[in-house]
């Protein structure tokens, strides 16, 4: 069967560094943007001993066909250090970050799990180099119809670029998140064998906006996030267990794209010992009201077959946090992906654009049973 959008992957990008003891336990999910320079970064997580986790900052090198090809370590720009970032017996973590030129702003925002005494929460920090970060704190959320986004863990986030309309026509910052309610970890819901009840409300990514600040200015803090819209929830086989957002959304002339994660089993697992893939597959949003998907992956693009894919601290995973549209090669119906390999390692693919989007592609909200 014919994949609609073509990945090819273009190798092994980012390893753990011998002999730095930061990177010991891993180098993965990066967050990549292009700087004003237009030079492109990667923000990796960056893995020490004890799970004791900081955000790197990276420059990409590329070939003489404009392949990525290595990267120049630059240092770090974040490392756990507030109380939020910070955990009671001592270890801590910034991990998984997303960055985003956020337009109004003028300014780069990113979104990070910040490893908290209570578990992951969604923070953010700004910066106008991409070398100098101030943190902004954590998310904050409004209730929902009975539903507490405030205190249960909370991740995979990324920004929009631009102020999109929420449902009452408003322009406003926009969130795509992740909230991790009890009993939607793939452990937890791997447990219903054949067709399960899928609970909408807690087993999807959501989108919630907040005003947003003040053209030009950097603010201190970013706004009560409310207006909350429940997105997608697990629907096709390859995401039954669970999913999550991956790249920041990009605008395509389709419409906004986010290359996103799936959960499922993988072939032998039983109620004794579940083993997990985590594969990765298309999302496309209306460019004027991103509630609405358009497309979604009835398979994945990239599922892990790579030795370095399938062996690591976490095998069988394939991540997907950052994407970099290669107008700079003349070409804007390319995107490259930096994805986490394994929970060791970074790679990137090359994505390729199709003339139109394919029928057949999951559009509807799921009926409650996957």
């Amino acid at each position: 069967m014919t994949i609609p959008f073509q990945l090819q992957r273009l190798g092994i990008l980012m390893e753990p560094e011998p002999g730095n003891p930061q990177e010991v336990e891993g180098v993965l999910n990066p967050a990549a943007v292009r700087g004003r320079d237009g030079h492109l970064y990667l923000f990796p997580r960056l893995v020490a001993q004890g799970n004791f986790s900081r955000i790197g900052i990276a420059r990409v090198k590329f070939n003489e066909v404009g392949d990525p090809c290595g990267v120049e370590r630059l240092g770090i720009a974040l490392e756990p250090e507030a109380d939020y970032e910070r955990t009671s017996h001592g270890g801590g973590g910034c991990e998984d970050p997303r960055v985003t030129f956020v337009e109004p702003l003028e300014r780069y925002v990113m979104t990070y799990a910040a490893l908290s005494p209570i578990g992951p929460r969604i923070a953010f920090a700004i910066s106008g180099d991409l070398l100098h970060w101030k943190r902004l704190g954590l998310a904050t959320f409004a209730p929902y119809e009975g539903i507490d986004f405030v205190h249960v863990d909370n991740k995979d986030a990324s920004l929009f670029p631009v102020a999109i309309s929420n449902h009452c026509g408003k322009m406003q910052m926009g969130l795509l998140h992740r909230p991790l309610f009890p009993g939607t970890r793939p452990e937890e819901t791997a447990c219903h064998e054949g067709l399960r009840q899928v609970d909408l409300d807690h087993e999807s990514i959501w989108i919630s906006y907040c005003p947003m600040p003040v053209k030009g200015c950097e603010p201190e803090h970013l706004g009560l996030f409310n207006s909350h819209h429940r997105l997608a929830a697990p629907v096709a086989p390859w995401a039954r267990l669970k999913i999550g957002a991956g790249t920041p959304p990009i605008l395509t002339r389709h419409g906004w794209m986010i290359i996103y994660h799936g959960v499922s089993d993988m072939a032998g697992s039983s109620n004794a010992a579940h083993h997990f893939c985590y594969s990765a597959g298309v999302m496309v949003l209306s460019e004027q009201h991103p509630r609405e998907v358009l497309y979604r992956s009835a398979e994945p693009i990239l599922t892990p077959t790579l030795p370095q894919e399938r062996i690591g601290t976490i095998g069988n995973v394939v991540f997907p946090t950052g994407i970099d549209c290669r107008h700079d090669l003349g070409t804007p119906d390319r995107f490259d992906v930096y994805y986490g390999m394994a929970d060791n390692r970074i790679g990137v693919a090359r994505l390729n654009l199709p003339d139109s989007l394919p029928s057949g592609g999951v559009a509807a909200q799921p009926t409650g049973k996957v």
